[in-house]
């Protein structure tokens, strides 16, 4: 038994085309991902799983192994990355090999890196938690959100009308870069959200959805403040 990071990079991006192998300052945005799974040092097996040949090239040449394809199930807009995940294990489990850890990390992940990974299992490894998430906490409370209403603003939570910011919950969500699972307990709730979770807090400047264009351009720039870059 050991570990396994799934990179999930399946080909067919809308909103930013051949998004999960564009470049980003200098190098294929997927070989970050790579880089910080190899470069962990934890992993018996780095595997990207994808449905185009381009991609698995590229992950190929940053180290990564492509050892099959996805099926046509994993790989059209409604797979989710549960279903990709345990398709993965499947397959491995076919070829007789098992892991107890699995490290699903998302291909537009710059902002992991290879310590992120270590201090992170080590986590899951030293609770009794199936599940371990990165989350960040939400910049505003959500108790204090407004929506609108026939054209006219009100507060979706009017209880909270006078309550002060640092008095609400913190409330948190998830960063969107990578999971800790035990497999075999994946394998019984077949869902990342379900079970016992562990959270793993991450910090603000390290996170950004990369959904458009203007959040690309956003990541890049908080990329280079995490690196100094000049």
């Amino acid at each position: 038994m050991g570990k396994i990071a799934i990179i999930t990079a399946r080909g067919g991006s809308k909103r930013i085309p051949k998004k999960n192998i564009r470049e980003f300052l200098g190098k294929p945005i997927l070989a970050y991902s790579i880089e910080a799974a190899l470069g962990s040092g934890l992993f018996d097996e780095v595997m990207v799983s994808t449905d185009s040949t381009e991609i698995a090239d590229i992950a190929e040449r940053f180290g990564a192994k492509v050892p099959f394809y996805r099926s046509d199930a994993t790989s059209n807009d409604y797979a989710t990355t549960n279903d990709v995940i345990l398709e993965v294990l499947d397959k491995y489990e076919r070829r007789g090999e098992n892991f107890d850890i699995a490290v699903c990390l998302y291909p537009t992940a710059p902002f992991v890196t290879a310590q992120k990974l270590i201090s992170a299992v080590k986590e899951l490894e030293d609770s009794d938690a199936d599940t371990l998430i990165p989350v960040v906490p939400f910049s505003y409370p959500p108790q204090r959100a407004l929506i609108i209403d026939q054209g006219k603003l009100r507060f979706l939570y009017p209880e909270n009308l006078d309550a002060r910011s640092q008095d609400l919950m913190p409330h948190y969500h998830d960063v969107g870069q990578f999971y800790v699972i035990r497999t075999e307990a994946f394998k019984v709730n077949k869902k990342l959200m379900v079970g016992n979770i562990l959270p793993f807090i991450v910090d603000e400047r390290e996170v950004q959805d990369i959904d458009n264009e203007s959040d690309w351009a956003i990541a890049e720039m908080k990329y280079k403040l995490m690196q100094n870059i000049q």
